[in-house]
C-alpha cells in the first residue's frame, strides 16, 4: 500500500512576528524529519486585525501600545525581546521599518501562489518583506514585485489584487480557523489529526511529525492465501 503525503496545515498572518519564527523553527524540524519529501505544506489565511488600516504614519512600537493598552516603552521591551528569539534563527527583524497594512490582500496572493505551487516561497517572501525589509505588504505594486520574483506570472498577479479573486478562499480559511478553535497563530495542523499551536521549538515539531506519520502509516496484516497462479 503506497503512503499518501503527509498534509500540514498552517494558520498565519503575515503581520505575525511568531509567525515567521514559527515558520522556521517548523523548517528546522522537517530536515530532521525522515519522510521530509512526503511532506505537503498548505498555507492558510488568517487576520490578527481584519479592521487594521493601511497606515504608513504610524510605527508598529505606537500601533501595539495602543491595542494593548501598554506604554510605547513596553512596546518596544516586547518587540526587542522578539528581535532577539529571532535572530537565533537568522532572521532579521527591523520592526522600527515596519509598515502598518492589512494583509487581505497579501493573503488572496497567498492562493495564487498555492495554486501555481509556490505559496511556500511567497510566504516567506512576505514575511522578509514586512518584517526585515521594511515593505507595504498591502500596496499593490510591492506585492506584484513579490509576486513575481517568487516566479508568479505578471497578469495573473495584477488581475488577482485589482479584482476580487480568492477574497472568498481567505474568508473560508478565517471561518474554517474559528470553526476548529483557533485563537491564535501560527496553527499547525498535521494529518488532519493532531494540532500544534505556537511557535514551539523544533524538537515539538518533529515528534508530532514523527507521531503523525507513524499512525498514518498504512496497516497490512499477512495472513495464508491462495494466488491465481494455484499456489495457497
Amino acid at each position: 500500500m503506497e503512503q499518501q503525503k503527509l498534509k500540514v496545515e498552517i494558520w498565519s498572518d503575515v503581520m505575525c512576528p511568531f509567525c515567521y519564527i514559527g515558520k522556521r523553527r517548523f523548517e528546522n524540524a522537517l530536515q530532521e524529519f525522515e519522510h521530509k519529501d512526503e511532506v505537503e505544506i498548505i498555507w492558510k489565511s488568517y487576520q490578527l486585525d481584519p479592521s487594521m488600516k493601511n497606515n504608513t504614519g504610524i510605527s508598529l512600537y505606537h500601533y501595539l501600545a495602543e491595542r494593548k493598552g501598554i506604554t510605547l516603552e513596553q512596546s518596544a521591551q516586547m518587540h526587542d525581546q522578539m528581535t532577539a528569539m529571532a535572530s537565533e534563527l537568522g532572521i532579521v527583524y527591523n520592526f522600527d521599518k515596519a509598515v502598518i497594512a492589512n494583509s487581505f490582500d497579501a493573503h488572496r496572493l497567498s492562493h495564487l501562489a498555492k495554486a501555481s505551487g509556490l505559496q511556500d516561497k511567497l510566504e516567506e517572501a512576505l514575511f522578509k518583506a514586512y518584517f526585515t525589509e521594511g515593505k507595504n505588504v498591502a500596496d499593490y505594486d510591492t506585492l506584484l514585485k513579490i509576486g513575481t520574483a517568487v516566479g508568479l506570472e505578471a497578469e495573473s498577479v495584477k488581475q488577482v489584487l485589482n479584482g476580487k479573486q480568492y477574497a472568498e478562499e481567505v474568508k473560508h480559511d478565517i471561518y474554517e480557523a474559528n470553526q476548529i478553535g483557533v485563537r491564535g497563530v501560527p496553527y499547525f495542523v498535521l494529518g488532519d489529526k493532531y494540532a500544534v499551536s505556537g511557535a514551539q521549538h523544533s524538537e515539538t515539531f518533529l515528534g508530532a511529525l514523527n507521531q503523525t506519520w507513524q499512525e498514518n502509516q498504512p496497516v497490512s496484516i499477512d495472513g495464508p492465501v491462495c494466488g491465481p497462479d494455484g499456489n495457497c
